[in-house]
């Protein structure tokens, strides 16, 4: 028999890429969860400095109103100034940029882009802004994973791989959530599968979390009392909940993009200036109601807790719905996971309390309804259910209502796509390109 001398050649040599290829996945993985986890500790120190400060400005009565909306305001102002003059793609969440980089839309991530990420989104989430703090996380991760690529001086091919693992680990490492962040790489980011891409961006999401947890923990972020399996009585209620997050979803779209498109109609106004309003505003809210700002992972446990009275929490979701869309319009660094995830616990927490007043009979645990709206309400707005649904499991360590998520996610992603509204990330994605000139392609086209 003939033997293929120059097949094992090139089999060799794929073999050694490969495993070359997933070496520096660990090494981006690494990277992307030590800068992850510093950045939530910066964060957690920006919200005891607020915390620190509205209870100082209570003291001194108007004057510290008036001392609190300005600090806000010239905290927010300089983000998105630091955005304005030195990276215009750092704003926002980050993920659209990713998204435009890896289908060869717009340039390789640069490497400045971490710090004015960094120090932007903790300007504007620890002023107070409803961002999330995945979304630097994520852009974070790519530029590791672009710079990785770069010093090694691999092909084009293994920089588009190595970012996407990159911006992954990012993800994983924000909501201590690894196999979210693989899985997000793949459904999201670069929606198909790809097996290189699969192996890097386990391996980055591993090590991320393996580096992350050295300094932030392994605990869930969220703590849930146990729950138990839904019976068949109540499955069609998860149905229910689907949809009407479904529908949520589509006017919580609608909202954020009309509110950019608002803010950025004012464009004889100086970033900085609109920023610095949005901050002043946030400011004045943060005296009244400290508790209403930031990133939400607090609301968000308290929904969880059902620590909150239920009479506020149908004005707590809409206080957080306009805050979110006009915190994202700033155009400072932050994402938008975080204050969806808020909203779709609020929400279903409302749900299951109406569900348990209409049919007494049956066993429902409201807690249980929060835990599916979060997935189902991120299904609806970034069309993203396997990320939404493994993302909330491990947030919540909740594996008892995998079966309600799968039944709550379908109609959440269903109801979207019948009323022909876009996935959030398409959109944003389509808006950026035009502001640099380029002709969006159609989702899932990349390369």
């Amino acid at each position: 028999m003939a033997v293929d001398s120059n097949s094992d050649i090139k089999g060799a040599q794929g073999q050694g890429s490969l495993l070359a290829l997933a070496l520096l996945a660990l090494i981006v993985g690494a990277g992307a969860g030590l800068v992850g986890a510093l950045f939530q500790i910066a964060l957690k120190r920006g919200d005891a400095y607020r915390n620190a400060l509205i209870a100082w400005a209570h003291g001194e009565q108007f004057v510290g109103l008036l001392l609190l909306a300005a600090v806000s305001a010239a905290a927010v102002a300089v983000a998105a100034w630091l955005v304005h003059r030195f990276s215009p793609l750092a704003a926002g969440s980050g993920v659209p940029h990713v998204e435009a980089v890896l289908r060869g839309e717009l340039p390789q991530i640069p490497f400045y882009l971490i710090p004015i990420k960094f120090v932007g989104g903790l300007l504007a989430i620890g002023a107070g802004l409803a961002l999330g703090r995945e979304g630097p996380s994520i852009q974070m991760g790519a530029s590791i994973g672009n710079r990785v690529a770069r010093i090694f001086r691999r092909n084009v091919s293994d920089c588009r791989v190595l970012l996407a693992a990159g911006a992954g680990a990012g993800l994983g490492t924000a909501f201590n959530a690894p196999i979210a962040g693989a899985i997000f790489v793949l459904e999201e980011l670069v929606q198909q599968f790809e097996t290189r891409i699969a192996i890097a961006a386990l391996g980055a999401s591993a090590t991320a979390i393996a580096v992350a947890r050295i300094f932030i923990g392994d605990a869930p972020d969220f703590h849930v009392d146990a729950l138990v399996f839904a019976d068949a009585q109540v499955r069609p209620l998860y149905f229910v909940l689907g949809a009407i997050a479904g529908l949520v979803a589509v006017l919580y779209n609608r909202a954020l993009l009309a509110t950019i498109a608002a803010v950025n109609r004012l464009e004889r106004w100086p970033v900085p200036l609109r920023a610095g309003l949005v901050g002043a505003a946030i400011g004045v809210l943060a005296w009244f109601a400290p508790g209403l700002v930031g990133g939400g992972d607090a609301i968000t446990q308290r929904t969880l807790s059902g620590a909150d009275a239920l009479a506020i929490v149908p004005l707590v979701f809409l206080l957080r719905f306009v805050l979110g869309t006009v915190s994202y319009a700033a155009r400072t660094p932050g994402g938008l996971f975080a204050p969806m995830l808020v909203l779709g616990a609020q929400l279903g927490l409302l749900f299951g309390v109406a569900c348990r007043l209409a049919f007494p009979d049956l066993s429902i645990q409201p807690i249980g309804y929060a835990v599916v709206g979060m997935a189902a309400f991120f299904t609806g707005v970034v069309r993203s259910p396997l990320t939404g649904i493994v993302l909330v499991v491990e947030m919540t360590a909740s594996v008892h209502m995998l079966l309600p998520m799968l039944i709550a996610c379908f109609a959440a992603m269903l109801v979207p796509t019948l009323l022909r509204d876009p996935p959030i990330y398409e959109t944003l994605r389509g808006n950026l390109l035009r502001e640099n000139n380029v002709i969006p392609t159609p989702s899932g086209q990349g390369e």
